[in-house]
């Protein structure tokens, strides 16, 4: 009976030490993480500063969070802006008209910010928005104008026949507006393109409008900015197709008075440009214009009150 017994015991007790030997054994694996743990760090840690001490690795970083930084920067509002510009077409040509201010906010900065400029002998374009928008679109027509004479089988203007005309301007302006919007970075300005299309005696007027999103149309006579909405009756009225350089002129100083009286961004020192077959593009100086203010709806009493309407 013993042996048996003794028999019987055997097995129990082998089995509580190999239970033993496993809880033993977990023990250390569990006590080894936290040290792997640490040294995997450890490792990460010296691999970073070995890559920022310099190299490829290093400049890449910075490209990638200087380029992250320049695609993040947008033109939310314009700051600096110009407002109306106007354009009718007459009997020998085009012509443009915009004042010379600049206004930052309300404040009426810059008085003498010129809006319109010649892209090439036959080619005018005037803009309203914001002013260094304008002048990199300025810029960009400049350096296409030198590219093509460049490139143009003679340098001489009278044999030159790779000018761009007015309408290729103003197609190729469509598309890059469209192209900025596109990109949630638009160029914010209203343009007028203003010339001749064609060539030789077949060439004729052209004056098409171009907005901030790539929305262009072609008339006879166009206004921009506040214009579109206190010149554009005027201009309606009065236009006819055999205007002579004299009434274009008078009609677009009449819509820029106007303007000056009603448009606070507006000032009263303008510009006057024109395009023609023989002349092709001028641009006058900035002059002013006659204004009055003596209508009776600027000197009525106001509020019904005996004296100039203020406190």
């Amino acid at each position: 009976s013993f042996i048996s017994n003794k028999t019987r015991t055997t097995p129990t007790s082998n089995t509580h030490n190999s239970k033993q030997d496993k809880h033993l054994s977990s023990y250390h694996t569990l006590s080894k993480i936290p040290k792997l743990i640490s040294s995997f760090v450890l490792i990460l840690f010296t691999m970073s500063l070995s890559l920022s001490s310099g190299g490829s690795s290093a400049r890449s970083a910075v490209a990638d969070s200087t380029s992250l930084t320049a695609a993040q920067e947008r033109t939310r509002r314009p700051i600096v802006t110009g407002t109306s510009v106007l354009g009718i077409q007459y009997a020998g040509g085009v012509m443009l008209a915009a004042d010379t201010l600049c206004s930052y906010g309300s404040m009426a900065k810059y008085k003498d910010a010129r809006r319109l400029i010649s892209v090439n002998s036959k080619t005018l374009i005037g803009g309203g928005g914001e002013y260094s928008d304008f002048q990199s679109i300025g810029e960009l027509l400049k350096r296409n104008a030198l590219e093509d004479k460049c490139t143009a089988d003679s340098l001489y203007d009278d044999e030159d026949s790779s000018e761009e005309s007015a309408k290729e301007v103003w197609n190729y302006l469509r598309a890059v507006m469209y192209n900025r919007r596109n990109k949630m970075n638009p160029l914010w300005n209203d343009l007028i393109v203003a010339g001749f299309t064609g060539s030789g005696d077949d060439s004729v007027p052209f004056l098409g409008y171009v907005d901030k999103i790539g929305t262009t149309y072609e008339d006879n006579y166009i206004a921009t900015g506040f214009g579109s909405y206190l010149a554009i009756p005027i201009l309606r009225e009065k236009y006819r197709a055999d205007l002579e350089e004299g009434e274009a002129r008078a009609l677009l100083e009449d819509c820029m008075r106007v303007l000056f009286y009603r448009d606070c961004r507006a000032l009263n020192k303008i510009q006057i440009a024109k395009v023609t077959k023989d002349d092709g593009v001028l641009i006058s100086d900035p002059y002013e214009i006659e204004t009055d203010w003596k209508s009776a709806s600027f000197i009525e009493p106001k509020g019904q009150l005996d004296g100039d309407g203020g406190w």
